[in-house]
Formats: structure tokens, C-alpha cells, sequence
């Protein structure tokens, strides 16, 4: 499956208020997100002793996959794909190792 394709399939299982989908869509990339941070906070504290190295990273990819499905919704109700995203986020980055400016801050690098 390609990013288009799962952006596609992703909006047979959105419910949300059409009128409010920024919001709803943005504060469950945050969510889910703090739920990933989350999850490396408490390895940090407990290591591995609540579960194995295995599950621990197969619960951290569900809850990336979940971040994933907000961002797919995200750029569906923006009307950009996920592919074509991908890809301008790669030729910037690109061009940012081209130049020798991938340390440093700000977004006009």
C-alpha cells in the first residue's frame, strides 16, 4: 500500500464534525503524538521491565500508525496528498544536505 492509498481508505473510518476537522484532526496529531512521547518517558523510567523490548516497539508503531491516520485525514481535509507531501518534504530536505544546511533553525534554510 502506498500513502495514497491508505489516505484514500482512511476516510471510510473518519467520524468527526466536517466543521470542525482542522481542529479535531490537529489536536489528535498532538494526542496521539504525546501518546509515542509518552510511551518513551515510561521506558526511560522503567526500561523493559513492564513488557519486552518486542511488544514495547510493536504498542510505539500502533500509536505511530494512529499519528499516521490523523495526518492522512489532516492533509485529506487540507486537499494535498500524503504522497506528494512526502515528496516535497524530501526534495527540501534534499536540498537542505545539498547545501550543507541541515543543522542550524528556521524554515527558509
Amino acid at each position: 500500500m502506498n500513502f495514497d492509498e491508505y489516505q484514500t481508505q482512511t476516510s471510510s473510518t473518519a467520524i468527526y464534525p466536517s466543521d470542525k476537522a482542522l481542529e479535531y484532526l490537529s489536536l489528535g496529531v498532538a494526542s496521539e503524538s504525546g501518546e509515542i512521547a509518552g510511551k518513551v518517558k515510561k521506558l526511560i523510567r522503567d526500561g523493559y521491565s513492564k513488557v519486552s523490548k518486542e511488544e514495547w516497539e510493536k504498542n510505539l508503531a500502533s500509536e505511530i500508525g494512529d499519528v499516521l491516520w490523523y495526518l492522512a485525514r489532516l492533509s485529506d481535509e487540507l486537499g494535498f496528498s500524503l504522497e506528494e507531501i512526502a515528496q516535497e518534504n524530501m526534495d527540501k530536505l534534499l536540498d537542505r544536505k545539498n547545501r550543507n544546511v541541515l543543522k542550524g533553525s528556521g524554515d527558509h534554510r
